[in-house]
Order: structure tokens, then sequence, then C-alpha cells
């Protein structure tokens, strides 16, 4: 009789097999981020924009291969464009006005419930590795039972570690230190199951290279964006107190005279990809790739001119929208293609969704499992989007919903700076109809839309943003002294 039972338990298991019934054992998970690479910054999206891509001749291998075994989402977003806000949300899932970071100098001390909190008490051994730049806080970081990272921006070449807090000097280019000291991980824990976070330096300013790389696309033809022209509505109106603020008029051609920054901007990016390849190797020789996940993305796209800005923080597509890679060959059907909505609020209960962890009621954002599964799920057609000005730079406080075809930006007590785009028509954002006839109709319901947001995310001006340089009206204080463009 019992040998009866385990045959028919075998027999019944072997039905939920053939019908995709049965869940794989607990997956391990890497959760792998750079910073500042724009959505475009894959050559698996050049070739997809054919004609119109602007950086045709960068070339990304390994990740898409991640694209092509995996899920690419081709509308990921960030809730706030900057990098310690922005990996404050992806670490604890919620909305910046709510998660104690406002900008790039604050710490985090929301760090009691995230998803490495989550993970290890589900019995996950979890690691972090690179950067993690949440102000310039030091020691172990917390939630990980191990780290190896360096405080905040940390350098290129040689940079100082510290291995859960103690100092320790490396030698070598940052991106090529993190990812060894990962592998190194991955080998003596292959056994999981596991959670690693690999943060890239790579790109952010100043580029430096590795050496390797150094004269990389030195051939390659740059192309100026179509929006050049098209200046954001704030340019040279904002009081920063330094003299870096761009004047009102753009002048020149911004890609002519940034040409170096831009090739070492995807000079460091072809390191990251390399190093991508090197973690795929490693797994693929532990033997253990089917059932780990790989989440790739950034903190925040990036500006190269496009509305003759650099940098990011503004509510443009360029900034605000993230690579986002995901691959997970025991559950998730290679090369889809996924268009809905997803944030980087989504990331924390998305890790926990795949770990079979429950997400904590603190979290704002939804898993996208169910996308990836092609199970039908009720999901969002709009999000909204904040940043808060930050003392030296040039960028005002920003309100913003973007909608699956539409976007209205505000900036708050400065009404005459409204836009609004219908994303449709105008993708590059060229067409402001705030304040037009044929805008009325769309102005109207996002006006709406954003009211419904900010309540939906208990949206407020957060004590701990800084102060806005600002008249008793309100309004922005003009820069006292003609810049630089």
């Amino acid at each position: 009789m019992k040998r009866y039972s385990a045959f028919l338990l075998l027999w019944i298991g072997g039905l939920g097999a053939a019908f995709g019934q049965t869940r794989p054992a607990t997956p391990n998970i890497l959760l792998i981020y750079t910073d500042d690479q724009r959505y475009d910054a894959l050559s698996v999206v050049q070739q997809e924009q054919g004609a119109a891509a602007r950086f045709p001749w960068f070339r990304t291998p390994n990740l898409d291969r991640l694209a092509q075994e995996g899920v690419r989402f081709r509308n990921a977003f960030v809730v706030n464009s900057l990098c310690s806000p922005s990996r404050s949300t992806m670490l604890n899932g919620r909305y910046n006005h709510l998660n104690g970071i406002a900008n790039n100098h604050t710490p985090l001390t929301d760090t009691t419930i995230t998803y490495a909190t989550e993970l290890r008490k589900a019995g996950y051994r979890t690691a972090f590795f690179g950067k993690w730049h949440m102000g310039n806080e030091k020691g172990k970081r917390p939630g990980f039972d191990y780290s190896f990272s360096f405080i905040g921006q940390g350098r290129y070449q040689d940079c100082p570690f510290e291995e859960n807090g103690q100092p320790v000097q490396t030698q070598g280019w940052v991106d090529d230190v993190s990812t060894t000291h990962a592998i190194d991980y991955l080998q003596q824990h292959r056994k999981g199951p596991f959670f690693l976070a690999l943060g890239f330096k790579s790109g952010h300013g100043p580029f430096q290279p590795a050496a390797r790389n150094a004269e990389a696309y030195a051939d390659a033809v740059l192309t100026q964006p179509d929006n050049e022209l098209e200046s954001a509505p704030y340019r040279g109106k904002v009081e920063t107190g330094r003299k870096n603020a761009a004047a009102a008029t753009p002048t020149g051609n911004w890609t002519e005279k940034n040409d170096k920054k831009i090739r070492d901007y995807f000079r460091t990016l072809k390191g990251v990809d390399e190093n991508i390849g090197r973690v795929l190797q490693a797994l693929d020789s532990l033997k253990i790739s089917d059932n780990t996940v790989i989440v790739f993305t950034s903190d925040n796209g990036f500006f190269f001119g496009e509305h003759s800005l650099a940098d990011k923080r503004a509510a443009y597509e360029d900034a605000i929208r993230v690579p986002l890679l995901v691959r997970y060959p025991a559950r998730f059907r290679p090369g889809k293609r996924i268009d809905k909505l997803v944030l980087n609020l989504d990331i924390a209960p998305t890790i926990l969704d795949l770990a079979g962890v429950k997400a904590p009621a603190s979290f704002q954002g939804k898993s996208w499992v169910p996308l990836a599964e092609d199970k039908p799920a009720a999901w969002r057609t709009s999000f909204l989007y904040e940043y808060f000005y930050e003392n030296g730079f040039n960028t005002p406080t920003i309100k913003a919903v973007r909608t699956e075809n539409s976007k209205l930006i505000l900036y708050p007590g400065q009404e005459d700076w409204s836009e609004l785009y219908d994303l449709r028509a105008d993708p590059r954002e060229k067409k402001n109809l705030y304040s037009t006839a044929e805008g009325a109709k769309l102005k109207t319901a996002l006006t709406k839309e954003i009211s419904t947001l900010e309540k939906a995310t208990g949206y407020t001006d957060p004590a701990y943003a800084d102060p806005k340089p600002v008249d008793a009206q309100g309004r922005y204080i003009p820069p006292k002294t003609e810049t630089l463009p």
C-alpha cells in the first residue's frame, strides 16, 4: 500500500510538472544595478530603435543575452530620478516623501523593513557588494549578513572599500573589484538560497573607464538629440548659489561640447557589460543558472543634451526611464517583452514574491511576477513622479504624472513652467500643450489623475527635503549672475 501511494504521488507530481503547476526550489536572487544608465544604453534597445537610435554603435552583448534569455520591461521608470532616493526606494519599497531620503546627502534611517530584512527572516543569506550611496553612510550595510561596499561615490581606480564596516584598500577598476568579490561569494554559497545585491559605480560621472576600454568608441559618430533646443522651462531661473547653473537660452551644440564625456560614459558601461558576462559565466560554471533569478536595472536615467540638460532629476523620459531585465529560466519564458508601466517601487515586493515571501504592508509597489508569467493582473496605467529641490542644483521641486500615453509636469509655486505632453504624438516631448486649446481636455484629465495619485501615495512635501530658494510668494529666485551654459 505504501509503495502504491508513493507511486501515485510521483505520478500526480509528474502530471503537475507537465502542465506547469509545480514550483521550482527556492531560488537564488541577484539584484544588479548601475548608476545613471539610460534606458536606451543597451544595444538591444538601440537595434530596436533602428534609424532613430542615437547610439547605434554601443554594444552590450551580455546584457543582450539577459534580454534574450529572460524578460525585458520596455517601460520601466523610477519615481524619483536621483541616486540616493532611488536606491532607498528599491530597498524599502516606499516613495521618498515617506521613506526619509529626498536628496543625495541624507543617510537612510528607515532600514527596519526592507527586502533584505524580510529575506533574512525567510532563511536567505544576504550580501551586498559595491555602491550603496545613500548619503555617505559607513559601516556594514543594514539587513545584510555580509557587505563589501564603499562609502558615498567612492572612486573608479583603487577605491577604498569596507568589508562588514572595516576598511579595506583595493587595487584596480572599482566595478571589477566589486564583481570579483561578488563571484567569490557565489562560489562559497552556491548551495543557497542566497540574495546578492551588486551595485556598480558606472556610469556615474566624472566618467573614468577601465584602462582596457579607454579608447573604445573613438571613431563613433555622435548624434545631437532632436529636442536639444526645446529647453526646460526653469532653465537659468533657479538660484543655486553655484556658478554652474545653465543659462536660460542654450547656445551651440551640446553634444559637440561634451564629446569626451559621452564617449567615456559609454566606455564605463562597456565595463559593466563585461562584468555581467563574468557573473553569467560564474553561474553557469557553478551549475546554478536555472534556479537563479537575475534582476538588472539602474537607479535613474541620464541626459545627454536632451532639453539642453545634463545630469537627471527632471521628469523628462531620458531621466526617468531605466533598463529592466529579468532572467529566471525555471519560471520565465525567454525573449518576452512587457510594455506595462513598472517602477523601482516594485523591486522590493517583486524580490520577496520571487522568494515566496509576503510583502510587508509598508511596501507601496507591486510585484510584476504575474506579468512575467502571463497571468492576468490588474495593473497601473499611471504613476506619480516626484523630485525635491536639492541644495546647489538648478532643478526645482517637481510633481508629475506619467500615464501610458501622456505626461503632466508641475513645478509647485510656478504654474507658468507647467508642461503637458501627448507622448503618442510627441514621444520626444517637444510640443508643450499645457496652455493650448488642443491640450485642454488632456490637462483636465491629468490634473485629476495627479490629485488621485497624491492621495493614494500619501504625498507630502517632506520636512527633511532641502529648503527651496523661493521668495515670499513661493516663486523661485532667479540667479543673481549670468552663468556658463
